[in-house]
Order: structure tokens, then C-alpha cells, then sequence
């Protein structure tokens, strides 16, 4: 059986800083190479990841690791399938969570994949209210 990971932005910062957590990310991403995990990314959360290293350098170094991005074995999901948008809808609701993140909590909850993060302050309260969710905390 294959593990399934979705990514949100924390995530995937850790890892392109070297901040803690970057290791458990980067075991990830290994065990997705040799074909022994699944890892996706909602585009949404990658635009957190383009527009902060935008804002934090400049645009060609956000160029430049979206380019690096599509060189590893993650998948981006472009598009908010029927059932994405209604868990997205359902979770925004309910819960106190920016909009991006909303993404990568619809994205693992309908993949039945594991969220990777390190946002305790937004997930706390959905990893104790909602059992069908996965949460891999990375630091």
C-alpha cells in the first residue's frame, strides 16, 4: 500500500529553507521517488509558497523554485474537483482556517492522504474535531 501526503505551504517552506521539520518532508519526497509514497500539493498552497518567497527575495528565486518544485515527485492540483470544493466549503465553515489551508485540508481529507504542516495554530482544533483527516505534524 502506497502513502498518500498532501503538502501545505509550512510544509513545503520547511523544506526549501532548511527550517526543522525539513527532514521529515525530505524523507517524504525520497520515499515518493522510489515509489513508495504519493505527495501533492493544492496550487493554491503553492501560490503561498510563490507569493511569500516573491515578497521575502524576488521574483526570479520564486521562479526558480516553482521550476524545482516540478522537479520533484509532487503532484500540483490545479483544478477544485466537485468534491474538493464541497470538503473546502464544509471545512471553511466550520472552522477558523485561512483559505489556502482550507485547500490543503480538502485536498488530504477527499485523497484520504496524510496532511504534512506544522500550522498548530490554525489545525489544532480540526485534527481533534475531525477523525477522517490525517495529520503528520513536521515539527
Amino acid at each position: 500500500m502506497i502513502d498518500r501526503y498532501v503538502l501545505d505551504a509550512c510544509a513545503l517552506l520547511a523544506l526549501l529553507r532548511d527550517e526543522d521539520g525539513a527532514d521529515v518532508v525530505a524523507d517524504i519526497i525520497k520515499a515518493a521517488a522510489s515509489g513508495k509514497a504519493e505527495v501533492s500539493i493544492h496550487k493554491a498552497n503553492l501560490l503561498e509558497v510563490y507569493y511569500d518567497i516573491y515578497r521575502s527575495v524576488n521574483k526570479e528565486i520564486a521562479d526558480d523554485v516553482m521550476e524545482e518544485v516540478k522537479t520533484n515527485p509532487i503532484t500540483v492540483i490545479s483544478d477544485i474537483s466537485d468534491s474538493i470544493f464541497e470538503e473546502a466549503g464544509r471545512l471553511k465553515a466550520s472552522y477558523s482556517v485561512s483559505f489556502a489551508d482550507i485547500f490543503a485540508l480538502a485536498t488530504a481529507s477527499v485523497a484520504h492522504a496524510t496532511l504534512l504542516t506544522s500550522d498548530h495554530h490554525e489545525m489544532n482544533e480540526v485534527e481533534h474535531k475531525e477523525q477522517d483527516i490525517k495529520f503528520q505534524w513536521i515539527r
